[in-house]
Parts: C-alpha cells; structure tokens; sequence
C-alpha cells in the first residue's frame, strides 16, 4: 500500500467521524431545544346562528298558457313583437276574417227568415182560432196551424244560436292577450295556416311577481309552514347560476298539499318581486332559507379547518403551548365562519392562521387573534 493510498483512507475515516458528531448535535438540539411554530391563535366561542338551508329549485310563472288558434284559416295579422309585455284583453294575432264575417251575416240573414215565417204561421193561427169558434173550419187544420207555429219557433231559436256561433267564430279569429304578461317568440309567421285547437300561436306568462319552486325534506315541513304563517320576506333569498345573490327577498305563498310518498318531499312555492326581468321560467337556482338556532352553537373560523381524506380537523393549544390535532364535525356553514358541532367546546384554543405548517406537539409561539 503506497503511502497516498493511506493518506486518503484516513481522510474518509475523519470525514465520516465528523459527519457522525454533527448529525448527533442536530439530534440532540432537536430533542432539547425545539423550535417554535409562529401561528395565530383565536378563543373558540359560542353564538345564536342564522344559517342557510339550501335546495335546488326553479323558476315558474304563477300564470302561463299556451296560445292555440281557436278557429281555421290563414294568419293575416300579428300585432305584437316576439318577447313583448302586453296587457290583458291587447289583441296579439288576427286569423282570416272574411269567411267569418260571411258566416255572421248568413246567420243574419237565416234568423229574419225564420222570424218572419213565425210571423206568418203565427198570424195564420190565430186566423184559424178565430175561425174555429164558429165551426168554420176543420180541427186538424187548427192542429196542422199550432204545429207550424211550435216548429217556426224552434226555427227561430236554431238560427239565433247560429247566428251566436258565426259571431264566436268571427271574435275568435282576433287572438286576445288573457292576462298581463310577456309573449315568447312567435311560433307562426303571416300566411300560415293554422288549424282550430291545434296550432300553437304562442306562450304568454306573467313575470312579475313569478315564482319559484323547491322541493323540502318532510322534517322541515314545520318551519316552512311557520315561515309561510308569519308571511315574512327576510331570510328568503335565491342563488342565480353565476353564483351571485339575488337582491330581492321572497315569500313563501303555496305550500303542496300532500307529500310525495316516494321521495318523502313536498312542493314548496315562493313568489319573489321581477320588475328588470332578471328571473326566467325554467331557470335553475339555488333556494336558501334561513335558519336561527334556538340555542348557542360552537362557531369558528372557517380558515381554521383543515380538511384531510374526507375528515374536518383543527389544532388546538394545549396549556403548555403545544399543538393537538383535533377531528371535529362541521354543521351549517356562515359565509368565513362554519358551525361546529362536535370536537370542540367553548373557550378552547385553536390555531387560525399557520396551522398547515405544524404537527402534533410542536410548540407554538402565539399571537392572539
């Protein structure tokens, strides 16, 4: 072995030693001398709560219809704009007149005819009557005379009630706003033919106030029925789909009548004040309806919880200033505060912010929220 050789066995040989005795001192001042987390530390506390339950729920009109043509013949008129607001009684499409006004005067025409030939039997009757008392004439022509009076009669009442139907028909052929509301757009264009209680026209709906629907767990049908009762509209609120609140509170107006016996949910209806058209039929939101609790409930910072596989922890400060990993149970949720409703009591210690960044028995430095 060259005299190099075992100059640089012995220069491992040290390396190592020294390497050893420095991983003993970090052991040694990592059991002795611990350093301390710096994490911010708040009280738990306790407080009445005003939460949300939330369901899924849609918008619907408290009134819609479909508009079908109520007589045949080709659109000759539309009067009103696709999407409009339009009154009741506004006239919206006008379907062919002229057979219409064709029809009203025949049926004219017929009811005089008929009333005149009334006329005229009933003149010849009482001629026959006249006649009769003195023998003058036969009894059955007397008979043959009443009986052609009886069936003018019902000659008259037939064209009268002819004459009321060509008069429906020709008012009919005019489509005429039912109630107060907003036209979709138009499903029929002018010079189309439409068919009598087949062709739909259009949907007209009321939009302010409209409605919104939601389906409640039958374990919370008593606090809709008080929150309907009491006709309060705070607490009532809808999420739009782009998350954001809408500014109008509702009121619950129509509670179902039964419960669906399959799912265990009944229908619940509240209407909400539509004035910029915000809310459309058929739009999806989210239903929130406030909640107080009757008594005090263990509240916390939401940026305390830490969430691992599925579980909601927190640290707390033991007396000595050490931190403890603690599972806990999560309730309802109040914007950056949540509810806590196991795992924690009042007056306990817990680490707000800097809790990431510590492990169970670290010690702690505190600054106090």
């Amino acid at each position: 072995m060259t005299k190099n050789t075992i100059y640089f066995l012995l220069l491992l040989a040290s390396t190592a030693t020294w390497q050893s005795c420095n991983n003993d001192k970090k052991e040694s001042a990592a059991k002795g001398g611990q350093v301390e987390k710096n994490v911010s530390v708040t009280t738990v506390e306790e407080q009445i709560v005003t939460g949300y339950r939330e369901y899924p729920a849609y918008v619907v009109p408290l009134q819609e219809t479909e508009l079908l043509a109520e007589v045949s013949g080709y659109i000759t008129n539309i009067l009103v704009s696709d999407g409009a607001f339009v009154s009741k009684g506004q006239k919206l499409y006008e379907i062919d007149r002229t057979r219409y006004l064709a029809e009203v005067q025949q049926a004219k025409a017929n009811v005089a005819i008929a009333e005149s030939d009334y006329d005229r039997v009933q003149k010849d009757l009482e001629r026959y009557e006249k006649l009769a008392k003195s023998d003058a004439i036969a009894k059955q022509t007397l008979d043959y005379a009443a009986t052609d009076v009886n069936n003018q009669r019902a000659q008259v009442q037939a064209a009268k009630a002819a004459l009321e139907t060509a008069n429906t028909n020709l008012l009919r052929s005019t489509i005429y706003a039912p109630f107060s509301g907003t036209v979709g757009i138009s499903q029929v264009r002018n010079g189309a033919l439409v068919t009598a209680g087949n062709t739909l026209l259009n949907i007209i709906s009321t939009t302010n106030p409209i409605a919104v629907e939601f389906q409640v767990n039958e374990v919370n049908i008593e606090h809709i029925l008080n929150m309907q009762k009491n006709g309060t509209n705070s607490g009532i609120e809808v999420r739009m789909p782009d998350g954001t609140i809408y500014p109008e509170s509702g009121k619950i107006s129509v509670v179902d009548r039964a419960v669906d016996r399959t799912t265990g949910t009944l229908r619940v209806r509240a209407s909400f004040a539509n004035a910029d058209h915000r809310l459309r039929a058929g739009m999806n939101l989210t239903m929130r309806l406030a909640n107080t609790s009757q008594e005090k409930q263990v509240v916390i910072p939401l940026k305390a919880v830490l969430e691992q596989l599925g579980s909601s922890n927190v640290y707390t400060v033991s007396d000595s200033n050490t931190a403890v990993f603690n599972q806990i149970t999560l309730g309802t949720k109040l914007q950056d505060k949540v509810v806590v409703q196991s795992g924690l009591k009042a007056n306990d210690r817990i680490i707000v912010d800097g809790a990431n960044t510590v492990a169970e028995g670290d010690k702690l430095s505190i600054q106090n929220k």
